[in-house]
Parts: C-alpha cells; sequence; structure tokens
C-alpha cells in the first residue's frame, strides 16, 4: 500500500497537463516574411519574446507539477504515528 497525499498529487497532474498544453499550444515559432516594415518587425520581436515567455512558463509548470507530484508520495502520515510534543520548560 502506497501512502499517497491525493491533494497535492491532483495538483501536480494538473499543472503537469497545464504545462503540457502550454508546450504544444506554443510551439509554433512567429515567422517574418521578406519586405516587412519597421513596425511589423517590432511586432514580430515582441511576439517571439512573448512565445518564449510562455514557452518558459510551461517548463516550470511541468517542473513544479512533477516535484509535487514527487512529494504526494511521502507527504501523508501514517496512521498510528507518534505525534510530537513539545516540552515546556521547567520554571
Amino acid at each position: 500500500m502506497v501512502l499517497v497525499d491525493k491533494k497535492i498529487l491532483s495538483g501536480g497532474l494538473v499543472m503537469i497537463s497545464v504545462g503540457i498544453i502550454l508546450t504544444v499550444v506554443f510551439a509554433e515559432q512567429p515567422t517574418g516574411q521578406a519586405g516587412m516594415t519597421e513596425e511589423e518587425i517590432i511586432d514580430l520581436m515582441i511576439a517571439e519574446d512573448e512565445n518564449q515567455a510562455y514557452q518558459l512558463l510551461s517548463g516550470v509548470l511541468i517542473g513544479v507539477g512533477f516535484l509535487l507530484v514527487l512529494i504526494s508520495f511521502g507527504a501523508r502520515r501514517r496512521k498510528g504515528s507518534v505525534k510530537r510534543a513539545e516540552k515546556k520548560p521547567a520554571e
């Protein structure tokens, strides 16, 4: 029997799936054409920067989601485990 915290596991799986969806959606880079005006070049550069930021976000989401999935396997306390009791200092 594996002890799993289901809330953390589901959160991690959701983050991984959103990251993968963002990766698929933003996989295509914006492309330019020959003979573009300065405004079009600037717009293309802005679109490329936004695309790169979304790809970075998707990578971070996948990484954090994976860590949450790993953490979920050891996060739940066993039944009957010893609880810590703080000792009060003697006065």
